[in-house]
Formats: structure tokens, C-alpha cells, sequence
């Protein structure tokens, strides 16, 4: 899933006000890859591409499971929204009854575990209006992680297939495998109306003269460029960059355009190529720059005469204090 679609997906899910927050290089942990190790093999990589999602449940407040049922719901919206024709499977993961922790470790209920498959595939709003407290008594503190299959259930229409339920209690987590296909298939959205939605926020930013929206598509663009410039934060890395450019452009492996532009100080055209400002005022500082200066040359100007376009002509600053 990538590309428009990708994009789209994102774009969609904040448009419905779910605040997400978006890595490139975060890496991933057994939610992910235990139940890949058991969908694909593994052949020096995977056979297909993810999406990562990740639902935070182990510091509270954490999501209700009617949030996350809702998420599912929005989630379906987006992908139905893709501008490519894709094939979607959504995977959910999470422990059924267990706890690890206190006095209370070892605890399960394979009971509850299989009225919730069952509840998963035909009440689902039932398994939504429940309580992290009610999900903690029936299945144990940890237990209460099975919220975020209602991610994907919320994904599914109303009325569900299964394909195959499978449920078992190795020792101290339940495990299950639960497949499931839409009864009718086709589509639930207005996808017109879905995309007119996620359009609605930047409708009308591309007339503004000069102005450049940081987006998710040039953040994927320009993220090793952004990475280079928010690595200034670190001394070693200022010090090899004063020392050495060419040795630090090696060393992140930065392409011949992105080192022309850094070396030539090309503050718009390092806008214009996906640069975030607040990596070119990082730059700037180990320069020994102040703002002003980057803003004055992203606007084809002396410093002198960008200054005298302030309220306050003489006040400069920068995030540090660094001189060259």
C-alpha cells in the first residue's frame, strides 16, 4: 500500500479527527511479527508490504474499545477511498486472557476468551461499549489489549463470514486465530464524498504565492535530507559537518542534489525539495547564522533589508548560540 493510496489512508483518518502520529524508521516488535512469522514465509524479506499500525495500550489512559472500533470504521472509509484498486487484509494482534504482573499473574479465562471470538464475529458493538475495568475482570489486566481487534472488526460491515476460529492455552496467554470475509461484498463509502473530506483542509493552500505545505509525501521524499538536518542536535554530528561536509554527506549518504543545496546554502531551494524549516534553523545555528538570515534568503534579500521589513529591526535570533 503505497503511493496515492498510502497518502490517502493517512490523509483520511486525520480528516475523521484521529490524531495520528507517522514514523519511517521506527522499528517493529512482536505485535508485528509474530503473526507474520505464522501469514507469509520468510525468505531473506517478506513476500508483501505493511502498514504498521500501532495502538498504544500499556499506560493509561489508553483508547476505548469504542475508539477503536470507530477507528476500524474510519479506516475502512480510507482505504475504500485508495485511487488505486487494491486488495486489503487487516490484521489484528493482542493477547486473549492474561496477566503478567502482581499477585493476580497467571490469571485466565478461557471462558470469556471464547464468548469474546464469538461476540467478535456477531456483536461486535456489544465488545465496543464495554469498560478497560469490565475487559481487565473477565480477561486479566493485559487481557484488556484485545480492545484493538475491534480495529478490525470496526473494518468490517456489520455482518461477517467466518472462515476459521481456532482457540488454545499454551500457559500463560490464550491464543487464537480468527478469519474473517465480509458477508456482501462491495463497498460501504461515498467515496466521493470521503474524498472531498480528506481534501477539505488544504483546499485553496496551493493559491497562496510562495507557500509550501509540509506534507507526508514530501516528508517520505526529503526524509533522509530532514534526517541529515535534524541530526545537528547531536555534537558529533555538528562537528564532522563543520570539519569535514563532504565526509558527513558520505557518511548519511546524501545525494548529489541534496549536498549542492546544502552546500550552496540554497534555503528555498531547500524548501522547495521538501526541507522542513525547522531543520534548516538547526542548520543555520551550527553555521552561526540567525533565523533571519534564512528567511531573508528564502526571499531573495539581504539580511539587511529583510530586517528592514520588521517591527523591530535590529532584534535577531536563532536556537543557538554557536559561532563559527
Amino acid at each position: 500500500m503505497r503511493g496515492g493510496g498510502h497518502a490517502t489512508c493517512r490523509q483520511s483518518m486525520m480528516a475523521e479527527e484521529f490524531d495520528m502520529s507517522f514514523f519511517q524508521s521506527k522499528p517493529l516488535d512482536h505485535g508485528c511479527l509474530s503473526p507474520l512469522s505464522v501469514m507469509w514465509p520468510y525468505e531473506g524479506g517478506w513476500p508483501g508490504q505493511i502498514i504498521p499500525l500501532a495502538v498504544g495500550v500499556l499506560q493509561f489512559p489508553i483508547p476505548s474499545a469504542r475508539r477503536c472500533y470507530k477507528f476500524g470504521q474510519a479506516l475502512r472509509r480510507a482505504i475504500e477511498s485508495y485511487p488505486e484498486d487494491l486488495s486489503v487484509a487487516i490484521v489484528a494482534t493482542g493477547g486473549l486472557s492474561h496477566q503478567v504482573h502482581g499477585e493476580r499473574a497467571g490469571f485466565n479465562n478461557p471462558a470469556w476468551d471464547r464468548e469474546f471470538l464469538d461476540l467478535m464475529i456477531d456483536e461486535p458493538e456489544t465488545l465496543a461499549n464495554m469498560t478497560h475495568a469490565r475487559y481487565a475482570e473477565l480477561g486479566g489486566w493485559e487481557g484488556a489489549e484485545v480492545i484493538m481487534w475491534l480495529v478490525m472488526r470496526g473494518a468490517m460491515p456489520d455482518r461477517v463470514n467466518c472462515l476459521h476460529k481456532s482457540y488454545y492455552l499454551p500457559s500463560m496467554t490464550g491464543i487464537a486465530n480468527l478469519l474473517l470475509e465480509p458477508a456482501e461484498p462491495g463497498l460501504v463509502t461515498d467515496v466521493e464524498v470521503q474524498r472531498t473530506l480528506i481534501g477539505q483542509q488544504l483546499e485553496g493552500a496551493e493559491t497562496l504565492t510562495g507557500t509550501y505545505p509540509f506534507t507526508l509525501e514530501l516528508s517520505v521524499q526529503a526524509y533522509r535530507l530532514n534526517t541529515y538536518l535534524h541530526d545537528m542536535v547531536k555534537p558529533e554530528h555538528r562537528q564532522l559537518f563543520l570539519s569535514d561536509p563532504e565526509a558527513s554527506f558520505e557518511r548519511a549518504n546524501l545525494s548529489e542534489e541534496e549536498r549542492t543545496l546544502i552546500s550552496n546554502r540554497d534555503w528555498a531551494g531547500l524548501i522547495h525539495y521538501g526541507a522542513i524549516f525547522f531543520g534548516l534553523e538547526k542548520m543555520a545555528a551550527v553555521l552561526g547564522l540567525p533565523n533571519a538570515a534564512v528567511y531573508a534568503g528564502m526571499r531573495g534579500e539581504t539580511m539587511a533589508d529583510f530586517q528592514k521589513t520588521r517591527n523591530a529591526p535590529g532584534a535577531v535570533y536563532s536556537v543557538s548560540d554557536i559561532k563559527v
